[in-house]
């Protein structure tokens, strides 16, 4: 840049209507002016708009002149600085710096929210770039459906412990009734194509095996066992034959009867529907039972179903399974093998679930999340959903509310 050249920020304020920015960047053209950046948002039809541009000594004079003219008629204010050449290579060279994410998925937004975000984000050395609603806005109605709301914090820097970021976003999480997706920005986190689900506790709000115990009059006896596993006490393998065990004799027509009830997860219906559209590979990776599976798998139209096949004589189930069990460890295999197949990058993989045979798959995938997860799975898993249905999912893959259901509504 030469000594004859000048860089000047426009910040520009006032309400909003079509035809402000193409006015002003109007005048900046007319005056052959480069734009170095331009950023714009609205809030409650609100204009917040700021211009750096560079432009001649001989022009600047004549560029403010014609924007605060052109500012007048369109009824919005114009506050001009100048820009050093030094202070804008500065900020050229923040350019390298680490990229972050921060997701924040509530029922709603409070201030206490935001402002312990950004103060932890500060002390851990990120300043923020920008930040924007996923949601849609939330209706003042008191007789609306309980809403979700979720705020997208772009972060720029290196923390300076991300251990310790991490501890003090759940510990945020825990005080405010939120959840914190904390991400490292990169191509991948835009281009996740294979979405792998537990089933049961997770796509399901109820343990099948669980279920069956009633039926067979064990109930109690299979809930310890499948509580003591998911919490990773005992082994999963173990537990799953045990438990096997003690529903030899039931009829096969109760699972017909249980399949038909299901009781679906919150969002579920939603988050399926966006994920098709989208073009992800759905699959159910479960230490539940196959008949339950291909229950879900043909109901929202899964790719994908791995599951548990109960042994069954004479139209009553044996106690015992058929193959190898879907444990943890093959979890993670079955989710390597699928984005093989689809020609997916790990990183490009999401796992969801919720229990201690969950961590596997969740670790290997590019994205995971543990949701309404027991204890020890929150503690090792890297992201965690607890507090809103499954359908959040969506704003920690960085989905608005404003393109979702607009997208929803032309496919109809």
């Amino acid at each position: 840049m030469s000594e004859k050249n000048k860089i000047i920020l426009a910040n520009i304020h006032g309400e909003d209507r079509p035809g402000v920015t193409a006015s002003l960047t109007s005048v900046l053209a007319d005056h052959h002016a480069f734009i170095l950046d331009i950023g714009q948002a609205d809030i409650h039809n609100h204009l917040t708009l700021g211009i750096l541009f560079q432009t001649t000594e001989e022009e600047s004079g004549a560029i403010l002149k014609d924007l605060l003219f052109k500012g007048y008629e369109l009824g919005v204010n114009i506050r001009f600085k100048p820009i050093t050449e030094e202070n804008y290579m500065n900020w050229v060279n923040l350019q390298g710096k680490n990229r972050y994410i921060i997701t924040i998925v509530a029922r709603k937004i409070t201030a206490d929210m935001i402002a312990g975000i950004a103060q932890v984000s500060a002390e851990q050395g990120l300043n923020i770039d920008d930040i924007k609603r996923l949601t849609g806005r939330i209706s003042m109605n008191a007789r609306a459906k309980t809403p979700l709301a979720s705020v997208e914090f772009s972060m720029r820097g290196t923390p300076k412990d991300a251990e310790v970021l991490q501890k003090m976003f759940v510990e945020l999480s825990a005080q405010h009734n939120m959840d914190v997706s904390f991400q490292r920005e990169s191509m991948y986190r835009r281009t996740r194509r294979l979405i792998c689900f537990d089933m049961d506790s997770t796509l399901i709000q109820t343990e099948v095996i669980d279920e069956l115990a009633i039926k067979a009059g064990v109930g109690d006896q299979v809930k310890a066992i499948t509580e003591s596993a998911m919490r990773g006490e005992i082994d999963f393998n173990e537990s799953f034959e045990q438990r096997c065990a003690l529903l030899k004799g039931l009829d096969v027509s109760v699972m017909q009867e249980i399949a038909e009830n299901l009781p679906y997860t919150e969002g579920l219906e939603r988050l399926m529907k966006t994920l098709k559209m989208v073009g992800f590979k759905i699959a159910i990776l479960s230490g539940g039972f196959t008949f339950f599976g291909n229950h879900i798998k043909n109901k929202f139209g899964i790719d994908y179903m791995y599951a548990n096949e109960l042994e069954v004589e004479d139209g009553k189930l044996t106690g015992r399974h058929v193959g190898d069990i879907v444990d943890g460890r093959r979890k993670a295999e079955l989710l390597r093998l699928i984005a093989q197949v689809e020609g997916v990058d790990l990183m490009q993989t999401v796992a969801v679930g919720d229990g201690a045979n969950d961590l596997p798959m969740l670790s290997v995938a590019g994205l995971g999340i543990a949701y309404h997860a027991k204890p020890k799975v929150k503690e090792n898993a890297q992201q965690n959903l607890s507090t809103v249905g499954l359908d959040g999912i969506l704003y920690f893959l960085g989905y608005k509310d404003s393109f979702i259901d607009d997208e929803v509504m032309n496919k109809r």
